[in-house]
């Protein structure tokens, strides 16, 4: 006979698979570095108590999740952290990727940030920091970069249609202004109109839509003969320093790391041929 308290539970959270509840408790847990007691984290998973015990053991037995004192809240460790680098490590990414940022950081005095394309997110995989006095942007890697606000989201969607673009954003949501910046765009009229403007321009360019002080711009990196876009480069700072006349100055220089970003993409051995590594923008090398 089937198990109904299985089925019950089936029913009643819509998480069948102990996959899947491991990654939600993952992604939970990420979200919430200060950590979360047992009950809360059973509560916002809709999974039940005895379930989630059992997974957060198995997880700290791993090494992935801590629980403070042996009874209080659960933490994530380093442990995914240094899965993600381990990886970029493999890919190439410092090789042949970072140079290409650090001088452009260097030039620039400002902030450098390489995305790569996953599905329907766009990572931030690998930054270089140009600012070394004065106030300086310098988040985390490894975040996704929301599609409607960043100018590496933007980037990216102008390389598509404008349905094609519309429908990506509709999936993700629109960036809250009370969360991100005042000039966050909330229309489909007003996110066409900075699309629209990056295509002219070449490269995208956003004043306070992420953050209420910073501006950035991003131009999109292409891989193999088709063109297809598999990341974007973006230099980000602060307002007052990082202006709109600024920024058509630097426009050059952004091209042009771009430009040898998807040089490299196609061209170097070390994203593919004899080195063992992978492609750091997805698909065999051109």
């Amino acid at each position: 006979m089937p198990d109904l308290n299985q089925a019950d539970e089936r029913s009643a959270t819509g998480r069948t698979g102990t996959t899947d509840r491991t990654l939600a408790v993952l992604e939970l847990l990420a979200a919430n570095p200060q950590g979360l007691l047992i009950s809360a984290i059973a509560e916002m998973l809709a999974i039940p108590l005895s379930a989630t015990h059992r997974l957060l053991a198995e997880l700290a037995q791993r090494g992935y999740v801590r629980q403070e004192r042996g009874y209080g809240a659960y933490q994530p460790t380093t442990k995914l952290v240094s899965l993600a680098f381990t990886y970029l490590a493999a890919s190439g990414i410092s090789d042949i990727a970072q140079p290409i940022l650090d001088r452009l950081a260097a030039a620039t005095g400002e902030l450098v940030r390489l995305t790569v394309v996953d599905g329907d997110r766009l990572t931030w995989v690998a930054k270089a920091q140009g600012a070394h006095t004065g106030l300086r942007y310098d988040p985390e890697t490894g975040k996704d970069a929301p599609l409607s606000c960043t100018s590496a989201g933007i980037a990216w969607l102008a390389s598509m249609t404008d349905d094609e673009a519309l429908a990506r954003v509709e999936k993700q949501g629109f960036c809250p202004r009370e969360e991100f910046g005042p000039k966050a765009p909330q229309t489909p009229k007003a996110l066409l109109q900075h699309l629209r403007a990056t295509r002219r321009r070449g490269y995208s360019i956003t004043v306070q839509t992420f953050t209420p002080w910073m501006s950035a711009m991003a131009a999109v990196v292409r891989h193999g003969p088709a063109g297809e876009v598999r990341g974007t480069v973006s230099i980000a700072g602060p307002s007052f320093r990082l202006t709109e006349a600024r920024m058509d100055e630097l426009g050059p220089q952004l091209l042009a790391a771009a430009a040898d970003l998807s040089a490299v993409s196609v061209a170097s051995p070390a994203l593919g041929r004899g080195y063992g590594r992978v492609n750091i923008f997805g698909g065999p090398p051109g």
